[in-house]
């Protein structure tokens, strides 16, 4: 790179930080940079990811034109290096995949290949060089490859491709072979676990509205920063969660499902599938407008895909219609596992202000007010969230380390800063910190305690402990018997019943059926009980959620036994 083009990069990435900047320097800097015949695959990046950080954080309107103009040219420019034969496996990146002009390879789920395959079959193809599971391909294949296992439970090194080539005639051998799993008299998720267990690697060549460089929303009106970003210092996490509610609409089945199909391109390209994005109910797509040209498609997922005892939500956020963050919220009763990515490229953008305003939301339609943060969050067995320093971010949002050793640890590195301002947090100091939870209880003197030490996991623990000891181990027995006890409990027939709400009966039956005095709860305790297991396998999780909140018994125990 010379000294000219990184000088021009440099004032680029300036307009970044500094807000106020003249647009037209911004646009003098631009307009050289877009003559320039770029011939080093760092630098492609390097512009790239700021043009799209001044896509989403734009001076205004003459600047963000000149972005999308210089955009359109990154597929010619990626082939003219491609031409050139130069090393191009940085653009494969997680941090950076998804420019127009590259393709993503991966062992993608069995529900978002067969997405794929059914949006764009032309942009696909099964990358055999990763080819690996030739027992499992063997032992799977005969099912759809009449005469197969005559080669492949006898012979080395079966040319399984000839194989697939010969049966599928003219069709495409991806869109052969998941027309064939879809035709199995199976469920999808056996036809899933079917699949999956293939590893078959699949190569997606997108175009450019599918890319990061061309994806975008449109935006009526784009939000224009003409003042220094929202910093973390000028958030207080308390106050957001007590501000006027965001306004939101509901979507149509039509607008949900673009929606739902632009949150798996999003994923897809960053070699990302996110639960509540593949299995996402386009029933129930909320939007919300959190202000500063930020919007969020907030979903959740079928019956079908839910978990037994937590409510799931996703979330996309786009901020001047592009897609910048993530968020995953599991949730019970008011407590909401909190888990929050926001894309390498928009770091330098409104974090704090971003994170505390979806708490918000998350809080106005869940009902929660108590936020946890997975160790992982924070850095525990994730380098990136060490050298991000996590830790601090949340910290100093109002979050606090639930394990006593962590939060003295935490007091004193804070006492060290307060003495000098200088002091930097060690990496090793931070992968200790990052060794336990964060809570952050917006009734600090009501929750105090009650969910410090709740996992869901324990919950779960707690049924197994119970099968082995009172039922041998047998997991038939421990549902039936506990089914059979909570019917009665509470006076429960089923008939009506939606099979998922059945199925939900069964699960919650299972944690029930361990409280003791389950059949000498009053009739509104039992109602109640019974109204919580309809909500959740009804495919309203919030309502769910906000029903449990209400039945202080059925909370308790969920509390003890969590902890």
């Amino acid at each position: 790179m010379s000294r000219a083009t990184e000088q021009l990069l440099d004032e680029l990435e300036t307009a970044k930080r500094e807000f106020g900047i003249p647009q037209g320097k911004i646009d003098s800097t631009l307009s050289r940079l877009e003559k320039l015949k770029l011939d080093d695959v760092d630098v492609l990046i390097r512009l790239h990811e700021t043009l799209l950080f001044l896509r989403a954080y734009s001076h205004g309107p003459r600047v963000l034109e000149k972005v999308e103009k210089i955009l359109k040219t990154f597929k010619q420019r990626l082939d003219e290096l491609r031409a050139a034969e130069l090393d191009l496996s940085a653009i494969d990146d997680p941090e950076v995949s998804g420019i127009a002009g590259g393709s993503v390879t991966s062992n993608f789920s069995y529900a978002i290949v067969r997405w794929l395959v059914a949006k764009y079959p032309a942009q696909l193809s099964i990358d055999w060089d990763w080819f690996e599971e030739e027992d499992r391909f063997g032992a799977t294949m005969p099912r759809f490859l009449p005469l197969l296992e005559d080669d492949a439970m006898v012979e080395a090194h079966v040319p399984y491709r000839q194989w697939l080539r010969a049966a599928k005639g003219r069709r495409r051998e991806l869109d052969w072979l998941i027309e064939r799993f879809a035709s199995l008299p199976i469920s999808d998720k056996v036809k899933s676990n079917l699949y999956d267990s293939l590893k078959l690697h699949i190569t997606w060549r997108y175009g450019f509205r599918a890319s990061r460089t061309g994806m975008r929303l449109p935006v009526r009106k784009p939000f224009f920063h003409r003042s220094p970003l929202i910093a973390r210092r000028d958030i207080s996490l308390t106050r957001e969660l007590s501000s006027p509610p965001i306004p939101i609409e509901k979507l149509s089945r039509a607008q949900a499902e673009t929606m739902l199909d632009l949150a798996r391109e999003t994923s897809a390209v960053r070699y990302r599938e996110l639960h509540g994005f593949t299995y996402g109910d386009p029933r129930h797509v909320l939007k919300a407008d959190l202000g500063r040209g930020t919007q969020v498609f907030v979903t959740g997922v079928p019956p079908e895909n839910q978990l037994p005892l937590r409510a799931y939500h996703a979330a996309l956020i786009f901020k001047n219609g592009v897609p910048v963050a993530y968020f995953e919220g599991l949730s019970i009763c008011e407590r909401l596992e909190s888990g929050f990515n926001l894309y390498y490229t928009f770091r330098d953008g409104e974090t704090a202000w971003l994170y505390a305003r979806i708490l918000r939301l998350m809080r106005q339609l869940l009902g929660v007010t108590v936020f946890s943060i997975d160790p992982y969050q924070v850095g525990h067995e994730n380098e990136e969230g060490i050298e991000s320093g996590a830790f601090w971010f949340y910290r100093k949002l109002g979050f606090r380390p639930v394990k006593p050793e962590l939060l003295k640890l935490t007091r004193a590195e804070e006492a060290k800063v307060k003495n000098n301002p200088r002091h930097r947090t060690s990496a090793a100091t931070l992968r200790k910190l990052a060794a336990g939870h964060m809570l952050f209880c917006l009734f600090e003197d009501e929750s105090r305690n009650r969910w410090d030490n709740f996992e869901v996991r324990n919950i779960g623990l707690a049924v197994q402990r119970r099968m082995a000891r009172d039922f041998d181990g047998n997991a038939d027995a421990i549902r039936q018997l506990s089914l059979d006890f909570v019917k009665r409990a509470l006076r429960i027939t089923g008939r009506g019943w939606r099979e998922s709400e059945l199925a939900s009966l069964q699960n919650l039956s299972l944690v029930l059926a361990m409280i003791p005095d389950l059949e000498k709860w009053n009739a509104d305790q039992k109602l109640l009980v019974t109204r919580i297991i309809r909500a959740k396998g009804g495919g309203n999780e919030a309502l769910y959620l906000k029903l449990m909140q209400k039945h202080a018994a059925f909370r308790d125990v969920l509390m003890q036994l969590g902890c």
